[in-house]
């Protein structure tokens, strides 16, 4: 069950960005402080932000305290 659940919501987020890539064509561009990119499809930008939201919020439950066992009674 948990793994369909997690198999709607990545597949939601696919097609959601793939709607929006198709609408919005444009050409953006990134700055952050001194750093300016190449311009990028918006498309490209999004699906990057999602990609990397995925893989922190994947590797966050790793970063917990799971050193010592819940006992059970």
């Amino acid at each position: 069950m948990v793994n369909l659940v997690i198999s709607t919501i990545a597949a939601f987020w696919i097609v959601t960005i793939a709607l929006i890539s198709v609408q919005n064509a444009s050409l953006v561009n990134l700055r952050f402080v001194f750093w300016k990119s190449i311009d990028l499809p918006w498309g490209l930008v999004l699906a990057g932000a999602v990609a990397l939201g995925f893989i922190i919020g994947g590797c966050l439950p790793l970063l917990g305290n799971n050193s010592t066992p819940a006992k059970r009674r």
